[in-house]
């Protein structure tokens, strides 16, 4: 008898295909739960649905979605098709920034290669700020997604459609009694959508829909592309998912989106490096700055056929032309202001598809601030990258509500009003830091040879016996580290950003850069258990030399009657052991061309 109970077991759990799975997204390990049907066949339809605020991807799929008569899973059982429920990072999504749009991004290429899914019937739903996500999606990959589902939730600060041209299938469903999302905001968000897809201003009103007393579906059809908006009102309720018998907030979804399809194709394209927004700092003498080559890398497919050819743009320059992979290229002598870069790929019927980013290439020439962007509590900003030996962060994500980030001061007085907290939770040397520079966060930094001075002030959150920071200027190539300096805050401030605590003393961190390069200014708390550091007012500022554009040695000689050395203390003779660089002759620096 407990032979045939485990056999039956066994068989049961082989007729399910639901998995906790991973990916790692811009330097971050991803979660997620999926769902795909036995038997499910190629070329089947995606859902991926997000959770609320401080839920997660089980709470959503076994809670929200469950009840005696239903399952999301039967859903997809009977239509065949594949669910995937995202974890946003602490319990949040970020819904401002691009942290959880590459998220779903590598979510559906994942499942286009594990489950071979229709790249052309893929949707997105959300409840609540997964709602919310959902919105800001439709401005940011409408291209990839055929029909929306957002659920009790929408864009508080108003909704926008003036970043795609595409229109856009919408079904929203919200409840009346809503306390912590107002039904009434829904119907000026859908607004927005309504004429966006050209849809008629005059909705069709079924009532008590699916026999549901007091249930409303308000319909705006007619619009581009067979598009149309919908609002599925349910009445007196809060802020849930139904999962009445006769609405089902699952089959509700499925039924409206399957109707719509992308129907591509065209290729698609993409570019992966670098992200869009990335900003290329390059920093020193004005005569002697460069900007490093920028290596444009990008990916495309062609749904049915191949791809021929892919373009390279710099603006309308043509860069370079690839007809196999991979396919890349580099901008080189680039001049500083905004590029757009552009991709083009051409597929075997003629047909084409172009994906941009946009890049700044900057040459400051007054002192740098690193820490104007400490602007926005329980964010990371853009430029910055934090490790805690557990988790990483990069570039700009918002509504983090634990870990490293940006803390908002409220004592009085405060050092500073924002600050940038860090943290290395298992104590290992150089295993908490927050670094500006990396690729990942979106700036990259290039200094050219040079004496800096990086100013900064620094205090612990949560030691009160304190805890020494490092501040290293390291080698993006190797990480390998040029200067560092060691300081002991004299601050601690407790443990909460409601506490008083005094201005720390500026500190100043002096170092030469003897050669071109991509450089990292890397903050490391100690190696201790849960060691900290918050760092505020920061900058960087080059100090010129007395001379510049020293082509030889005997020029030097002519005006300086000591010797000439190289930063390493060697001694130079003559002009043809002399490279591009910094020397010293009598106590004074020159930068030689």
């Amino acid at each position: 008898m407990k032979k045939t109970i485990l056999l039956l077991l066994l068989l049961i759990a082989g007729m399910t295909s639901v998995k906790a799975d991973n990916i790692t997204v811009d330097g971050v390990n991803r979660t997620y739960n999926v769902y795909a049907p036995n038997n499910l066949g190629e070329n089947r339809p995606l859902l991926i649905f997000c959770h609320g605020y401080n839920q997660d991807a089980n709470w959503m799929q076994n809670t929200e979605f469950k009840n005696d008569n239903v399952s999301m899973e039967a859903v997809c059982d009977t239509a065949k098709f594949v669910v995937v429920f995202p974890n946003g990072i602490n319990k949040a999504w970020d819904i401002s920034g691009n942290s959880d749009i590459n998220f779903i991004k590598a979510i559906i290429d994942k499942m286009a290669t594990q489950h071979k899914i229709d790249r052309n019937r893929v949707y997105l739903g959300g409840f609540s700020m997964g709602g919310m996500l959902t919105y800001h999606a439709m401005n940011k990959i409408s291209d990839l997604i055929a029909a929306f589902a957002p659920c009790s939730g929408y864009p508080m600060g108003g909704a926008t459609a003036s970043a795609t041209a595409r229109a856009i299938p919408i079904l929203h469903i919200h409840g009346t009694a809503d306390e912590t999302c107002a039904f009434s905001g829904a119907q000026p968000a859908l607004n927005v959508w309504i004429n966006h897809n050209g849809c008629s201003t005059t909705e069709r009103v079924v009532n008590n829909y699916n026999g549901f007393n007091g249930c409303k579906m308000h319909i705006w059809g007619g619009g581009k592309d067979g598009s149309e908006v919908r609002l599925l009102e349910l009445p007196n309720k809060g802020h849930w998912i139904s999962k009445e018998p006769q609405v089902y907030t699952g089959k509700e979804i499925w039924n409206f989106c399957k109707r719509f399809s992308l129907n591509r194709t065209t290729p698609s394209v993409k570019i992966t490096s670098p992200s869009d927004e990335a900003k290329y700092v390059s920093y020193g003498i004005k005569e002697s700055v460069k900007f490093p080559d920028i290596t444009i890398t990008a990916t495309a497919e062609d749904p049915n056929g191949t791809i021929e050819k892919v373009e390279f743009y710099d603006g309308s320059t043509l860069i370079a032309t690839c007809t196999e992979k991979p396919y890349q290229a580099t901008l080189s002598g680039a001049k500083s202001g905004k590029h757009k870069l552009q991709v083009t790929a051409t597929d075997n019927d003629g047909e084409t598809s172009t994906a941009s980013v946009l890049v700044t290439l900057q040459t400051p020439t007054l002192p740098l601030s690193l820490s104007t962007s400490f602007n926005e509590a329980n964010a990371l900003p853009a430029g910055w990258t934090v490790f805690d030996s557990s988790e990483k962060r990069s570039g700009y994500s918002s509504g983090l509500s634990s870990g490293s980030r940006v803390l908002q001061f409220t004592g009085s007085p405060k050092g500073f009003s924002y600050g940038l907290y860090f943290r290395n939770v298992n104590g290992t040397a150089h295993q908490g830091w927050a670094k500006y520079g990396l690729p990942e966060g979106g700036h990259q930094l290039s200094l050219a040879p040079g004496h800096y001075k990086v100013k900064y002030r620094a205090c612990n959150w949560n030691m009160a016996n304190f805890g020494q920071v490092e501040v290293s200027i390291d080698k993006l190539s190797d990480n390998t580290s040029v200067a560092n300096q060691l300081y002991t805050p004299n601050i601690n401030i407790g443990n909460s950003a409601s506490n008083s605590f005094s201005v720390p003393t500026q500190q100043v961190f002096e170092f030469d850069i003897t050669e071109q390069g991509d450089y990292v200014i890397a903050f490391y708390s100690a190696a201790s258990g849960w060691s900290d550091c918050v760092i505020g007012q920061l900058s960087i500022e080059n100090v010129s030399y007395s001379v510049t554009g020293i082509k030889m040695v005997s020029d030097v000689r002519g005006q300086m009657s000591d010797a000439v050395y190289n930063l390493q203390g060697q001694r130079v003779d003559n002009s043809a052991t002399m490279q591009p660089g910094l020397y010293i002759s009598n106590g004074k620096k020159f930068l030689v061309e």
